[in-house]
């Protein structure tokens, strides 16, 4: 199978909103797959990894792959009890995600399947499961390369770089942008001249860190959950407003956006009209980038 592609599996924040009024992007929790000449990355496993688990099931071309989580939240592995490779003794399956140990891994995603949380264990598991151990080098599966690194939400959470087909990729599901900044313009009055700089060093800091580690990348998929009204009322939460990450895109000079993890409470009118605001500012700003709502269903060429 010499196949390269990008696949959205799941592209909802939160929880699964399976609405006829959400049907046009698409209901499912956070899974996307990358795929190269077989060669599978499963970047997190909310309920569109069931879907996904059912097409492998249905195939014969490859029976291994690699799944990596941001983090462990119910949105982005509540799908793995149904993940149907993982019955099927003719499977090998990789996992990694945050934790100092693969033992880590082990139990926060086993955690999930015990009783009185779910019927069935990970033991009844048949495939070959292999718990990876953390590396800061990264890790490869196949020919695809994968970096990681700390992005803003609550608890220790993951973006992923892969490299692929000649392709750079950034997988950033869950990722507060301006916090810091936000909350420093919050505060303010609270500190001194002397602080005032100190403060705005370290928002700069973070801000070229962020800005770094997406700069120039070919396709950025990234949080995009709220409007700036809902922002404003949910700060902290862990989740970036769209204006935010269109900016933080521009400025990186990210060829290809994808926003991602889109509010469970948006129709899909709510998020068209995201997308057309998001196109509005880009024009403004003289960019070329390119930027797209993410679709279930959704496979792009690499």
């Amino acid at each position: 199978m010499s196949e390269r592609y990008l696949r959205f599996w799941g592209v909802r924040g939160s929880y699964a909103a399976p609405h006829q009024t959400h049907l046009g992007v698409g209901g499912n929790t956070s899974c996307v797959e990358v795929c190269c000449d077989g060669h599978l990355v499963v970047c997190d496993g909310g309920t569109g990894i069931i879907s996904l688990g059912e097409s492998l099931m249905a195939q014969s071309d490859t029976d291994e792959l690699l799944v990596v989580f941001t983090h462990y939240h119910w949105d982005h592995i509540c799908g793995l009890p149904f993940f149907q490779p993982a019955f099927s003794p003719k499977w090998k399956i990789k996992f990694f995600g945050p934790g100092d140990t693969a033992a880590d891994i082990e139990q926060r995603l086993s955690d999930q399947m015990k009783a009185p949380y779910f019927p069935v264990d990970v033991e009844t598991w048949m495939a070959d499961i292999q718990y990876l151990e953390p590396n800061v080098a990264g890790l490869t599966h196949g020919p695809i390369g994968i970096s990681y690194y700390n992005v803003h939400h609550p608890g220790v959470t993951y973006g992923y770089r892969l490299q692929v087909a000649g392709k750079s990729v950034v997988y950033v599901s869950d990722n507060e942008v301006e916090f810091l900044k936000g909350s420093v313009a919050k505060r303010i009055h609270e500190f001194d001249e002397d602080e005032h700089e100190l403060l705005a060093r370290m928002v700069n800091e973070q801000r070229s860190s962020e800005v770094s580690a997406i700069q120039g990348v070919d396709i950025l998929i990234h949080d995009a959950q709220y409007t700036p009204h809902d922002y404003n009322r949910k700060r902290g939460w862990g989740h970036s407003c769209y204006v935010d990450t269109v900016n933080l895109a521009i400025d990186a000079g990210v060829r290809c956006l994808y926003l991602y993890h889109h509010d469970p409470t948006y129709d899909d009118e709510q998020v068209a009209a995201i997308h057309r605001d998001c196109l509005q500012i880009i024009q403004a700003r003289g960019s070329a980038m390119e930027c797209h709502i993410a679709r279930e269903g959704m496979k792009i060429p690499l």
